[in-house]
């Protein structure tokens, strides 16, 4: 364990993974737990944008399922407006966690570091959570929850005898 910890992410809709990575972020720090909430132009590519929870609730939500996880460490949630946030910055840090999929994103910010004077933090790498033949069709993400979410809104009101593709009604959707 490593006294000042850092992760970033969207964490729009809290799902098992997001909880997977922050419990074992919430373990490997003493101290504190630095975490990076994107916003702004980190956003503009994500799919579904435009029914992402904002960034301040994203922030609340997080606070409370940490507080639920390890309630002894300091979490620090802040905005990030670009991919490194205050993990290039920060002297205080000694790990970072990141998931499979974001690995590189560690070892790029141990090279902004060094090029800032900084000491490399540890990449801390959480595998994700998934068929063990490593199709990812299914995978749980943000983004298959909000297209679950949109679905949901789109579908409501509709008859459920209606809501096949070409039926009555959910023309209206396509």
């Amino acid at each position: 364990a490593h006294d000042n910890v850092v992760l970033g992410g969207t964490f729009d809709r809290i799902h098992p993974g997001h909880k997977l990575l922050l419990a074992m972020s919430a373990l490997a720090a003493n101290k504190r737990l630095l975490i990076g909430v994107s916003e702004a132009a980190l956003l503009d590519k994500k799919t579904l944008k435009h029914i992402m929870h904002p960034q301040p609730l994203r922030a609340a939500r997080l606070l409370h399922h940490l507080h639920s996880v390890r309630p002894s460490v300091a979490f620090q949630i802040v905005p990030i407006q670009d991919p490194f946030g205050p993990s290039i910055v920060d002297r205080n840090l000694q790990c970072i966690v990141v998931s499979r999929e974001t690995e590189s994103g560690g070892n790029s910010v141990n090279r902004r570091r060094v090029e800032r004077g900084l000491n490399e933090l540890v990449v801390d790498v959480v595998d994700l959570i998934g068929p063990a033949d490593g199709d990812e069709t299914n995978k749980v993400s943000s983004t298959s929850l909000r297209r679950a979410s949109l679905g949901k809104f789109c579908l409501s009101g509709i008859p459920e005898d209606e809501r096949v593709a070409g039926g009555e009604g959910a023309r209206d959707f396509v």
